[in-house]
């Protein structure tokens, strides 16, 4: 029963923006943002947001209005979230390491009416532009026609600034998928939504977090870690940027030690390279209880040598942008650095509080305990579609489940295995094969650091398994010995019909290895050489 007249109020939520405004009241002089040496204290940059606020608005910014933000990690870039959501309009951070073609996409795409930019990006804010973006802000030395990010702060600077009412499902933030299967899409996510998001992952992911604390981050703010600091500032928390302009696992290390840091997001590929580094050893890193990391599977081998080093404080989650990370948990107390009986091995995880999980087959059926399928979910946490995609929300959404295109199955006890991605699985000799098996088998041989499987095409077997991989530092292996060592473990079929070495292999912005571009690298590989050469 609804109460008469209450249906147009019920769905006014809070403006994410005030999360800051809170903090600045409660916290004014403790810091909010560190940046080498550079101390932002929460009641200073709660008054920089406010002015910048002012300043979008007096150029025409409001409600609804889409602002794309082309930037390395700063103060300013992650101001830019809170005056954006301030003024009820839509943040649409991007991945600043992608090409002036692709920001022409997010600009046409998400309609946006300004960009904001650092000066070494200057080509991508004229493609912006060029797309249809009336407003250039520039966070340096603006060029002719555009606006002076410090200087609009300093016109305005003083003024306090009243949020725009927002409702529920008031877009907040364009989370752009990373378009591995295509162009890049962005998801919808809401004021209502997010503050579920902030909730649960303070529940979930990072209990007893308080003032006290310091988050350390070491990936790019417009994604993955956007969403974690925004949970920091929820709880006023510190938030501490690394200065290095790529992963400095000393720096890192450094910083943990300074400030006593005792969260970070990270992806399973930085977490790697952190602990693989000798750094780990120099600094003291007791005070870290929460080191999230997620964003792709982590392989066990990985995963023993993170917990070795750093001791039970990983935590992991599984989920996507779409539905910002809200699928499942793997607390610390269920993290163990060695294999036994009662330890789950390769899981993501159990359902995060609130959301629903049902595996389902081809026609949307669940599936019983142990049986793969697709990774199907529901709850407060899933974002309320693609902008202005009506074919990728009717391919991503079937009876109300939101499908992840991850493959996967539960166990007895309600706990998660994810088996691949739909689109990384490949049939070979009428077999299906899911790589992540088969890479994590072969990176639990020590003369392994890294490896991709991804199917290639073969005239007898329809797709071969091809795998790329990373030995250790002064390793040497040949195909013949990694195929045996494999035989023991494996199916004979599943195990790859060819291997190839490199230095290292594509990451993404956000440091995951990316399947489509090790394919490509493979391509070109096998155009050069018809037959991949042999591990060494």
């Amino acid at each position: 029963m609804r109460v008469e007249g209450a249906e147009r109020m019920s769905n006014r939520v809070m403006n994410l923006g005030d999360l800051l405004t809170d903090a600045a009241r409660r916290h004014p002089d403790r810091p909010a943002v560190v940046h080498g040496e550079r101390i932002v204290s929460w009641a200073q940059m709660n008054a920089r947001v406010d002015a910048f606020a002012h300043a979008m608005a007096g150029l025409g910014i409001g409600p609804g209005d889409k602002v794309i933000v082309q930037s390395r990690n700063s103060v300013e870039m992650f101001e830019t979230m809170f005056a954006v959501y301030k003024l009820g309009a839509v943040w649409v951070p991007t991945n600043f390491r992608i090409l002036p073609d692709d920001v022409s996409h997010v600009a046409s795409s998400s309609q946006a009416k300004a960009i904001i930019y650092e000066p070494e990006f200057a080509a991508h804010a004229d493609a912006a532009r060029d797309a249809g973006a009336q407003i250039v802000i520039c966070i340096g030395e603006a060029r002719a026609g555009e606006h002076v990010h410090a200087d609009l702060v300093a016109a305005e600077f003083g003024k306090p600034f009243r949020s725009a009412p927002v409702e529920r499902d008031d877009p907040c933030w364009f989370f752009f998928t990373s378009g591995s299967t295509g162009k890049p899409k962005a998801a919808v996510l809401s004021h209502g939504q997010m503050a579920f998001v902030i909730t649960n992952h303070l529940a979930d992911l990072m209990p007893g977090t308080t003032s006290d604390d310091a988050s350390l981050v070491v990936a790019p703010l417009s994604h993955g870690a956007g969403i974690h600091q925004l949970i920091q500032v929820a709880r006023c928390v510190t938030t501490v940027l690394t200065v290095s302009r790529s992963l400095d696992a000393d720096e890192a290390f450094r910083l943990i030690e300074r400030h006593r840091v005792s969260n970070m997001f990270t992806v399973p590929s930085i977490l790697t390279a952190l602990v693989g580094d000798p750094a780990v050893d120099r600094y003291d890193h007791s005070s870290l209880r929460h080191v999230i990391y997620a964003g792709a599977p982590m392989l066990r081998e990985h995963q023993k040598t993170a917990l070795r080093k750093l001791g039970r404080c990983l935590v992991q989650y599984f989920g996507l942008g779409e539905v910002t990370g809200n699928i499942t948990v793997l607390p610390p107390h269920l993290h163990d650095p060695e294999d036994g009986p009662g330890v789950r091995v390769g899981t993501c995880g159990y359902a995060r509080t609130g959301m629903q999980i049902e595996i389902q087959d081809g026609e949307g059926n669940p599936l019983p305990p142990l049986e793969n399928g697709e990774i199907c979910v529901i709850g407060p946490a899933v974002f309320n579609g693609y902008y202005r995609n009506e074919k990728a929300n009717a391919e991503s959404f079937r009876n109300g489940w939101f499908r992840t295109g991850d493959i996967g199955h539960f166990d007895e006890n309600g706990f998660l295995f994810i088996t691949g991605r739909a689109s990384d699985m490949f049939i070979s000799g009428g077999s299906n094969i899911y790589p992540l098996e088969v890479e994590e088998k072969i990176v639990a041989h020590p003369a392994v650091a890294e490896a991709c499987v991804v199917g290639m095409p073969d005239e007898k077997w329809g797709e071969i398994g091809v795998a790329a991989i990373v030995l250790q530092p002064g390793a040497e292996i040949t195909p013949e010995q990694l195929k045996a060592d494999l035989a023991s473990r494996i199916a004979g079929y599943k195990i790859p019909k060819r291997f190839v070495v490199f230095d290292e292999l594509p990451r993404s912005g956000y440091g995951k290895i990316t399947k489509k571009a090790v394919r490509e690298l493979l391509e070109s590989r096998l155009a050069e050489e018809p037959v991949l050469e042999g591990a060494r």
